[in-house]
């Protein structure tokens, strides 16, 4: 097994419960954990072989372009894709961070993390 992590993905986007968080916008922080076979890469030099973080890239991308009321949508949207997408993933961690929120104080950030591991086939 080995980990593949891309981090401090850096997305605009219009995530909230208020009105007015889905039409201005927020700056978002997201960070990928993916666990998979790296062995195989890593004797073959193919990237066919691995897990593509470009590709793990765009799913985020798209994924959060997709207005929610709630982060915990958006990151169970991102690991079921991940995990429906490419069968190298055994499994996913994703934290998603709401830069400066409005919660009427002084904070740096809000995060949500969560988890997926693949299912096992009978």
């Amino acid at each position: 097994m080995g980990i593949i992590k891309v981090e401090n993905i850096r997305v605009f986007a219009n995530h909230g419960c208020l009105t007015e968080e889905t039409k201005i916008g927020s700056d978002y922080r997201v960070d990928l954990e993916v666990k998979a076979n790296l062995q195989p890469s890593a004797k073959s030099d193919l990237l066919s072989d691995t897990v593509d973080y470009v590709f793990l890239n765009r799913i985020v991308r798209e994924e959060m372009k997709r207005p929610t009321h709630l982060l915990e949508t958006v990151a169970k949207r991102i690991l079921v894709r991940i995990l429906n997408e490419s069968e190298m993933v055994n499994k996913v961690t994703v934290a998603i961070s709401k830069l400066n929120p409005p919660i009427g104080g002084d904070v740096e950030m809000v995060t949500i993390k969560m988890t997926e591991k693949r299912k096992k086939q009978k």
